[in-house]
């Protein structure tokens, strides 16, 4: 009996096939015995074979051989030349002042990206794509029901059309029949009446004949002429000619549009028909939140005095706590009900953070402008760590999309034509970049100063100072509208957007510094109210979670929340 192939309910040894797997070589990514390790061991004596316990299998990294030197592994990466190197490639002038990352840091950030990826692939698109086949489905089913219908409906049709022609034909008969019946009885009675004419000439001849056939002379000579008699019936009767009726059928041709005909059937395409199916718990991917109206007057719930000489941005961790940063290298964890400071965390390379916002899972992002390189960065446990590195562009505005992606808005390190782009990132990986529109032009003017949001109807928002506008493009990067301000403004000045950020109505809020207020739009650009409750010097915003308005006063070094919705 070959064990091999047998049902058996455990692992055989590969090098025996017999005995119960016990141990695995992480080189060889082979099942072994404890009895065949040794045999194992002796093959291939260029290897260095990594043996564990059958559980600890793939617990050994198997860096990748160089391409350039023979025999060697690669355990660090050089993100310049986005390759593996080995330490003989470290000592070329190949790779002389490139950056270099541990290979196994690289390839954990890069199992990370694929597990989202697949855990997109698992739970979001095979989801989509399982309901979108369900759906096809359904509509094959219910076309063929239809289909039945109409074909049931056209043979219905047929027998009332049966039914009349039945009836038709029975009336059109009735109608000969008694078309017949009439010219059959006049000629009837036209013929008795000849009929009686030749009984009265026979009667006639027959009495002439008796005179003329005796010998009695007296009889002969009494009888009269029969001149008048002939004369009379020598005018013949006249003669009946019958007509008959005609029938005149239809054309059989135009049966088919009499009896009906079927319109042309088609499959029309929508690109936009099916959207993704999501599993995500946020509010931007849960159900339609309920309809909240505007209050007739905001009110100001809190007033948080942070200390800070110019006050920029703030972003909420959750319904009691937010994040501040200004004008110096330290971004402030606060309580929103007691006003009391609860953590600070200082920048990685004493500079000012460009912009703050917070992850899905609570971690703090900052954009570090520095003079080397723009970067990225997450604070977790109070450890900051570079999740981007840009090298010709300068980091602006961050935020963190429902998806969990990290949109950035930068500048390029070109001033002279000062060159302005949105690109997606999932980790430290590019996914979207967003610059131009369809007619190729600049979306963004090239001036610093822009914050970005993503809207509940994943459109991305971005306050453009330069412009003197608010861009919002589709999830696509396909531009929706410019919204440029509304008149009268509260202190009649030019609009100039500062922070912005987004509610669960898809309203979008920008603080606008020069007339001291905060504009609403809805999600299509349409002005809606000021909020104008004693602002001053709006600049950063953000939103919490129940829809109250959080603005960072940049000179009073203030932030107020605000109540704007019932």
């Amino acid at each position: 009996m070959d064990t091999r192939t047998s049902a058996q309910d455990v692992m055989r040894c590969d090098v025996c096939e017999t005995a119960v797997v016990q141990m695995h070589c992480d080189t060889c990514l082979v099942n072994l015995c404890k009895a065949c390790v040794g045999d194992h061991i002796s093959t291939g004596e260029t290897k260095d074979h990594k043996v564990v316990k059958f559980q600890d299998r793939k617990s050994t990294p198997l860096y990748p051989g160089c391409t350039s030197h023979n025999k060697q592994q690669c355990t660090m990466y050089c993100n310049q030349c986005d390759i593996p190197v080995c330490t003989k490639c470290l000592a070329s002038v190949e790779h002389l002042g490139h950056k270099l990352s541990d290979i196994l840091q690289i390839a954990e950030e890069k199992k990370d990206i694929i597990i989202k990826e697949v855990i997109e692939l698992r739970e979001t698109i095979y989801p989509t794509y399982h309901d979108i086949a369900s759906d096809v489905q359904n509509r094959m089913s219910q076309l063929k029901k239809e289909y039945g219908d109409l074909s049931t409906g056209i043979t219905k049709h047929g027998e009332d059309w049966h039914r009349q022609i039945d009836k038709l034909v029975k009336k059109l008969k009735a109608e000969l029949d008694e078309m017949k019946n009439t010219q059959l009885q006049t000629l009837q009675k036209h013929l008795d009446e000849i009929n009686k004419t030749m009984s009265e000439i026979g009667d006639e001849i027959d009495s002439v004949e008796m005179v003329t056939d005796t010998n009695d002379l007296s009889k002969l000579l009494s009888v009269t002429s029969m001149a008048s008699v002939i004369n009379t019936y020598r005018n013949l009767p006249q003669k009946l000619e019958p007509i008959l009726p005609k029938f005149i059928p239809g054309k059989i041709q135009e049966l088919d549009k009499l009896f009906g005909v079927l319109s042309s059937s088609s499959l029309t395409s929508d690109k936009h028909g099916y959207s993704m199916k999501t599993t995500q718990k946020s509010p931007e991917a849960g159900s339609s939140p309920p309809v909240k109206q505007m209050l007739d007057e905001p009110e100001t719930i809190t007033t948080i005095d942070t200390g800070c000489k110019y006050l920029y941005n703030v972003a909420c961790l959750s319904d009691e706590e937010i994040w501040t940063s200004g004008s110096d290298r330290t971004m402030e964890l606060y309580s929103i009900n007691q006003g009391s400071l609860l953590k600070s965390i200082t920048t990685k390379s004493g500079k000012i953070p460009s912009d703050i916002a917070v992850t899905k899972s609570g971690d703090l992002v900052y954009t570090d402008n520095d003079y080397e390189d723009g970067t990225v960065n997450i604070v977790k446990n109070k450890k900051i760590k570079k999740v981007i590195r840009l090298q010709n562009w300068k980091p602006l505005g961050v935020c963190s999309t429902s998806s969990g992606d990290l949109l950035v808005i930068m500048d390029s390190d070109d001033y002279k034509h000062c060159h302005t782009k949105v690109v997606r990132y999932s980790g430290s990986t590019e996914k979207q970049t967003i610059q131009f529109d369809d007619k190729g032009q600049p979306l963004y003017s090239g001036y610093y100063n822009r914050y970005i949001t993503e809207n509940r109807n994943l459109d991305i928002c971005v306050s453009d100072w330069g412009a003197r506008a608010v861009v919002v493009v589709n999830q696509a990067g396909k531009l929706r509208f410019r919204y440029t301000g509304h008149t009268p403004a509260p202190k009649n000045q030019p609009f100039s957007p500062r922070g912005i950020t987004t509610d669960s109505q898809s309203h979008v809020l920008r603080a606008d510094y020069w007339n001291h207020c905060v504009h609403i739009i809805d999600q299509d650009g349409n002005f809606l109210c000021y909020i104008d409750c004693g602002l001053s010097d709006p600049w950063g915003l953000c939103s919490d979670t129940n829809d109250n308005l959080f603005v960072a006063e940049i000179r009073k070094q203030n932030v107020k929340k605000i109540k704007y919705l019932q």
